[in-house]
This record gives structure tokens, C-alpha cells and sequence, in this order.
């Protein structure tokens, strides 16, 4: 899926941008630092389906057009950015905790663990780690939390594109498992149409139990196992 190109005053633009995006890529650079990784999650906040994280490094001065946060993107221009980001990095990498496993340690913990997987899952040792807003415990690399990071750090930005596609894709194939839920146009958030489903159906295997505790669903057994 071919995104157009651009060109003349609109090229310009998008270079500027995605050169003020290099600042802290640039700092560390300056510090002889050359393995620079940025890592984002996606899905924190859904009723259903894992937290995903993608941790990226990509090599000095590359170019990608219209890297940013993936909410500002079409789905579109994900799936080709995800092509092309994982066709450049230097390494890249992808861990996610499963709802069960977010049910049983807490989001956030689940969130903290899918990231170290990411991390683990590049093949090498980064120099330093640009974070999204968050501070990783466990890991002994210097880190960089940077708030809203994904709209200002190119590798953060390519992590966070990783990780919605990657968590984009799963949940339109559990679509395909628990059609009643609609999975694969809201991808587990909330909207009202996944919450009426919930009240008719119940939750499905996917879903993560402790986000559900509002929804007074303990009529409901629910459809398949625990995952």
C-alpha cells in the first residue's frame, strides 16, 4: 500500500518535522551513543486483548516519512510505515502480556514486562532507552522517559507504530474467533457497541476481567476459557 509521494514545499516540511523529531536521537548521538532504542506500547487501556510493546533502533540519519505517534496516522499509512520501519531498523523488537497475565499482575506491571520482552527480543544491548513517558524497573540500560515521546522522538514514534499494527492485526484475527463483539473495528476499547455486546454475550477469553468489574456482567458465564 503505496503512500503518495511528496515533493517540492510539502517534502520540505515533512524534513523539518521529522528533523526536530531527531533531537534526542542527536543529544545521545553527541554522547557516542549509537545504539539508541525507542520503545512504546500499545493497548493499555482496551477491555480486551494484550498490552503491546515494540522497542526499535534505527541506524544513524534514516529516513522515514511521516514517522509519529500511530493515533495521528491512518491505518493506512501505519501498515506502510510498519513495512517500511521494520525494513530499515537496525533491530526491532516486540513482547506483549496477555490479558490473563494483565488480570494477574495489573496493567501497568503487564505493560513494564511486555517492554522488557521488546527489548530482550532486539538481539542486542541498546546504549540507551527512549522511553514513552515511563522509566522501566529491571533493566540496568540508561533510560530517557520522554512525555508524549511517540509525537517526539523518531524511535519512539516507529515503536509506536510497531506496536498498534502488531496489536491492530491480532485483534482482527480474534475477530474471527468471537465475531459477536465487533473486535476488529473497536479493538477492545470500549465504545458502546462492544459494551452492549458484553452485556448479551459476556466476556470471551479475551477479555481481561479485572477491566470489567463495572459492567455487572456476573449474569453472563461468558464464551470459551480463560487465557
Amino acid at each position: 500500500m503505496a503512500i503518495k509521494p511528496l515533493t517540492g514545499e510539502k517534502l520540505e516540511k515533512e524534513l523539518a518535522r521529522l528533523e526536530a523529531m531527531r533531537e534526542y536521537e542527536r543529544a545521545w548521538e553527541e554522547r557516542s551513543c549509537m545504539c539508541i532504542c525507542g520503545i512504546d506500547e500499545a493497548g493499555r487501556g482496551p477491555l480486551a486483548g494484550p498490552v503491546v510493546a515494540a522497542a526499535v533502533v534505527l541506524p544513524r540519519d534514516c529516513e522515514i516519512l511521516y514517522l509519529n505517534d500511530s493515533k495521528k496516522l491512518s491505518q493506512k499509512k501505519r501498515e506502510t510505515l510498519y513495512d517500511e520501519i521494520t525494513a530499515k531498523a537496525a533491530a526491532w523488537g516486540i513482547g506483549m502480556a496477555s490479558p490473563g497475565r494483565i488480570d494477574e499482575i495489573n496493567i501497568l506491571q503487564a505493560t513494564y514486562e511486555a517492554m522488557r520482552q521488546a527489548v530482550k527480543e532486539l538481539g542486542v544491548t541498546p546504549d540507551v532507552l527512549l522511553n514513552d513517558a515511563v522509566v522501566l524497573p529491571g533493566i540496568e540500560v540508561e533510560q530517557v522517559p520522554i512525555v508524549k515521546g511517540d509525537a517526539k522522538s523518531v524511535s519512539i514514534a516507529a515503536a509506536s507504530i510497531l506496536a498498534k499494527v502488531t496489536r491492530d492485526r491480532m485483534m482482527v484475527k480474534y475477530d474471527d474467533l468471537y465475531p459477536q463483539y465487533g473486535f476488529a473495528k473497536h479493538k477492545g476499547y470500549g465504545t458502546a457497541e462492544h459494551i452492549g455486546a458484553l452485556k448479551e454475550y459476556g466476556p470471551c477469553a479475551i477479555h481481561r476481567r479485572s477491566f470489567l468489574k463495572n459492567f455487572h456482567l456476573e449474569e453472563k458465564q461468558g464464551i470459551g476459557g480463560e487465557e
